[in-house]
């Protein structure tokens, strides 16, 4: 499973899969519990795929966090909660992220970001494993591309 099929649902707590579109919006399956559910297209959904994160002189998709967040925790649920106050939270951002954009991301945004993140370490959208095959596909792109030259 591929982020771009994983979705933010405004006003609903989670991600959830998208399983399928109709005229009025979609129909998409919750990662934390497994329960359908239609959303209606007035609602705000956000794809993974397509958020970025303010960083200082540019912006990071949030894919590219989830690969940092994945690197830094080995594979495994981040080390603080999301609960945690603003300064450590602001902490361990700087940690995974060193040139994020302090004045425009929130402590809001990195608590929702490690409570993604923890979804879907938990429900093994993303892990590890899809960081190493990633960077062998990319190696061995790199090695066709030079042996064709």
């Amino acid at each position: 499973m591929t982020l771009d099929k994983i979705v933010a649902i405004a006003g609903r707590p989670g991600l959830f899969e998208m399983v399928a579109q109709s005229r009025s919006g979609i129909i998409a399956r919750s990662l934390v519990d497994g329960k359908r559910i239609s959303s209606p297209i007035n609602n705000q959904i956000s794809v993974m795929t397509e958020i970025q994160i303010f960083c200082i002189g540019s912006e990071m998709p949030l894919t590219e966090v989830f690969d940092k967040m994945i690197a830094y925790e080995k594979g495994a649920v981040a080390r603080i909660s999301p609960k945690a106050n603003k300064i450590d939270l602001e902490a361990y951002f700087f940690e995974v992220i060193d040139n994020y954009d302090d004045e425009r991301v929130y402590p809001s945004d990195i608590k929702k970001i490690i409570q993604w993140y923890n979804i879907l370490v938990s429900s093994k959208v993303i892990g590890l494993s899809e960081k190493k095959n990633k960077k062998a596909t990319a190696e061995t792109s790199t090695k066709e591309n030079d042996s064709e030259q």
